[in-house]
């Protein structure tokens, strides 16, 4: 369960529990050699490095290893188990440490949260007057500013109480350790070439031969082949409709596939597969890569327009009283393109905000002070429903479930970019079992789940993941 505790405000997650027990087993009955290579030199303290890391592929002329090096099996089942590498989550402490907000959390007695309170809004007036002198000039804040400031302050209470409930029930159990200890940690290394060219491959794809619908099959299932041509991943939904994860090979490059998934790699400008796939969702996630200057700047990935995501084909995808998740950025202009255009351009009510928190694995301080200027510690979800006729929302007046105005999910963020914690188990609270989920604009790939994106696989590489055990 990814669920650690669950609370009136919402709910403390464990992300890194949520893949692992998403089985990333791998079941091989090849009449074959296959090897296994282990990491049998490094020293259980040390990290796993790229160089280090256990990895499965199949070979038939390889060499002998060396004693220690693998482990073959010939004719036999093979079970190979992979876990996420525990690193990416080992956020120690927070980016940077505010006194009243680490005694709060450590404690409790030192510190009251009026008297929190009364520190943060010293800290607002210290950072307008750091903006002030920076940018000398009479003004403040510009209107986004001023924006995001009315924003926080009406929802700065309930994300400090309820962040403050579910660390205390985290802290009580031990799954956050409350320590004075000085931490060191070294920074996660992420290997260069990790899930890299995807985007670049679905723009290639687009000078593909065009393909006749009615001739090409929608649906490729794995088997037990380790490569599929990449026309097929990207021209038709991959199923792995195994209970077992299975690995796939992409340009040289392998990833992990867990059981019941699916997923479509492509472009925004190639879902047709998608809609071919003749599914419609009872929850739709999405989360967008927002236009914004940063982004811009760092050409870390691309970024689409409002227009574009407005053409996303959302109607057709969704089935009735569908619930639609959406992620935003804390800029106010993007909550409200949600919420006032994007939405009614979907014929879907805006029902509830809730928030997820971030915070360290220790003793789970935010990890950025609550009333920074500049970044926060949460990010906003925009919960609404797809709205159909009223003949059709009386049928279906029993399946839909009540969505609480404001939820918090409390949890230790991934270090990865953009990796965004598993929402398949706090939704389940308010949809019926087994429907049919999709993730648009995905990174990963969860069980019972379809995924779309140009880098739908990229944290599915097999370099993010170590070998736990081979039986």
């Amino acid at each position: 369960m990814s669920v650690i505790h669950r609370l009136a405000a919402g709910w403390l997650l464990d992300h890194l529990s949520f893949i692992n027990q998403c089985g990333y087993e791998i079941h091989d009955s090849f009449a074959q050699c296959r090897r296994v290579t282990l990491n049998a030199s490094v020293p259980s303290g040390d990290r796993c490095t790229t160089s280090t890391c256990a990895t499965a592929y199949l070979s038939t002329d390889d060499p002998t290893p060396a004693p220690g090096d693998a482990v073959e099996t010939e004719g036999k089942t093979g079970k190979t188990r992979y876990v996420f590498r525990e690193e990416f989550f080992d956020i120690l402490k927070p980016h940077i440490i505010t006194v009243p907000q680490e005694q709060l959390w450590q404690g409790g007695s030192q510190v009251s949260l009026t008297e929190a309170e009364a520190s943060s809004t010293w800290i607002i007036s210290f950072h307008c007057l750091l903006i002030l002198q920076k940018r000398k000039r009479k003004c403040v804040f510009n209107q986004g500013e001023l924006d995001a400031l009315e924003y926080h302050t009406k929802i700065r209470e309930l994300i400090w109480e309820g962040t403050l409930h579910l660390v205390q029930e985290g802290l009580k159990s031990g799954f956050l350790h409350c320590t004075t200890t000085k931490l060191s940690c070294s920074k996660s290394v992420v290997p260069g070439h990790v899930g890299c060219g995807l985007a670049e491959l679905c723009e290639m794809a687009k000078q593909f031969p065009a393909i006749n619908d009615s001739d090409h099959q929608a649906v490729h299932a794995i088997d037990d082949e380790a490569s599929i041509p990449e026309q097929d991943l990207l021209s038709c939904v991959t199923e792995n409709n195994s209970n077992y994860a299975k690995m796939v090979e992409l340009m040289g490059q392998k990833y992990l596939v867990p059981p019941k998934s699916s997923f479509l790699l492509s472009d925004v400008s190639c879902l047709q597969p998608l809609l071919n796939y003749k599914k419609k969702y009872d929850v739709i996630v999405m989360d967008p890569p927002w236009e914004n200057k940063s982004v811009k700047r760092s050409n870390r990935y691309g970024h689409l327009s409002s227009w574009q995501i407005k053409q996303i084909p959302v109607s057709a995808l969704a089935a009735p009283n569908c619930l639609v998740v959406t992620w935003v950025t804390n800029r106010q202009k993007h909550l409200r393109f949600v919420k006032d255009e994007l939405y009614p351009h979907w014929s879907v009510k805006t029902l509830a905000e809730w928030h997820w928190v971030k915070v360290s694995s220790r003793s789970g301080e935010f990890v950025l002070p609550l009333d920074s200027s500049h970044k926060k510690p949460y990010e906003v979800l925009v919960l609404g429903r797809v709205q159909g006729s009223v003949e059709e929302a009386l049928r279906k007046s029993d399946d839909v479930l009540p969505i609480p105005d404001h939820k918090l999910i409390v949890s230790v963020p991934c270090s990865l970019h953009s990796h965004k914690p598993p929402l398949t188990e706090v939704l389940a609270e308010f949809i019926k079992p087994d429907v049919e989920c999709l993730e648009l604009f995905a990174r990963n790939l969860q069980p019972g789940w379809t995924s779309w994106g140009n880098e739908v696989l990229k944290f599915q590489h097999i370099d993010y993941f170590t070998v736990l055990q081979d039986e």
